[in-house]
């Protein structure tokens, strides 16, 4: 986790990305994946599981020196194969790189992007990923400039179900 906030330092400082707590950081060890090239720790990523079919790409962060070398793409490709074990059909990122996001099948998204029922339930949750998803009006201020995207994932070929069952 130090190393994430060494690499997630220097994007607060410019004010891209928003600081993390250290325990908050912690607390989600296990959404994170990291990319290392001799021993050093170049990229990291997390996937958050939002609701049951939701996931967001989260604190997507590559080394200045490794930007424009495939690290940040093999790092969206592992998120996206862990919300497929997980069952996830989409993920959601909210993002000032919308080229790269776009080059991978994201797409900006509306106003209205989950069911009433399932927005009710999301309204509950404390997490600011969720407010941002939902576009919340208080999180409004932390998110200018910033594109809310949607991608939908490809079901795993064995998790098809026969048409004939």
């Amino acid at each position: 986790m130090r190393g994430i906030l060494a690499l997630l330092d220097p994007w607060v400082q410019r004010r891209i990305l928003l600081g993390k707590e250290v325990v908050t950081l912690f607390e989600a060890v296990q959404e994170f994946v990291v990319a290392e090239a001799d021993g050093r720790l170049i990229g990291c990523g997390a996937l958050h599981v939002m609701w049951e079919d939701l996931g967001e790409v989260r604190t997507l962060i590559v080394a200045d020196e490794w930007l424009h070398r495939g690290v940040g793409g093999a790092i969206v490709d592992s998120l996206e194969e862990r919300a497929g074990v997980l069952g996830l059909s989409r993920l959601f990122c909210l993002t000032f790189e919308v080229d790269f996001f776009t080059r991978r099948g994201f797409a900006p998204i509306g106003e209205q992007v989950v069911d009433p029922d399932v927005y009710s339930q999301l309204l509950r949750s404390p997490d600011e990923g969720v407010a941002e998803f939902l576009d919340l009006a208080h999180v409004k201020p932390n998110t200018l400039g910033n594109t809310r995207m949607l991608k939908h994932l490809q079901a795993r070929p064995d998790e098809s179900v026969d048409a004939g069952a």
